[in-house]
């Protein structure tokens, strides 16, 4: 990063260069996020599974109750993670939108900047369904702008791409237990 007290890092031409290798150091970041999200889902499901099917051949229900406690315990995990991996994006739309406001330059489809990934993920979704987008896709917005509803992301664990296939093991797992405490599967 640049220094204080005079250097030629002062210079706009290097803050802009320093705000881009930072922006796409934080890219890179979210980028491994996702990675480690992919291998928690995986050993998730695969752990869940693998228990359930142990509790059949073993007819051993208690196992069920392991598989859904293991399901809930590793949506848990990927909800933490999915919030790690969420605290870099206010500071990637802060880059974009000092980098439009100090290096913006007029085009024919008017003003234009870069870098600007998080800003149109933000425009995107109704734009590619065909309708009115989010804002202008053109016209970066500060974070607080585009998420100041208190708590808006405390139900991370909620969201479908993070509670999925989770919610499923965990239902399975329950479901399965009390049937078999009921004794629909036999004896324990």
């Amino acid at each position: 990063m640049g220094t204080s007290g005079g250097g030629s890092s002062n210079q706009p031409e290097h803050l802009h260069d320093d705000m881009i290798k930072e922006y796409y150091q934080i890219a890179d970041i979210v980028s491994a996020f996702d990675q480690r999200l992919l291998t928690i889902k995986s050993w998730g499901v695969t752990f869940a599974l693998a228990t359930l099917g142990l509790g059949f051949q073993q007819n051993h229900y208690g196992l069920f109750l392991v598989a859904a406690a293991s399901g809930l315990a590793f949506w848990l995990i990927e909800a933490s993670v999915k919030m790690h991996q969420m605290r870099y994006y206010p500071r990637m739309g802060d880059i974009e939108v000092t980098a439009f406001e100090l290096y913006g330059q007029q085009t024919s489809q008017g003003r234009a900047s870069s870098p600007l990934i998080d800003w149109s993920w933000h425009t995107a979704g109704p734009r590619v369904r065909g309708g009115a987008s989010k804002g202008d896709p053109h016209l970066p917005q500060p974070w607080k702008d585009i998420n100041d509803k208190p708590g808006a992301n405390r139900w991370v664990w909620l969201y479908p791409h993070v509670a999925l296939p989770h919610v499923a093991t965990v239902g399975l797992g329950a479901v399965l237990f009390v049937l078999g405490v009921a004794g629909t599967f036999g004896p324990i």
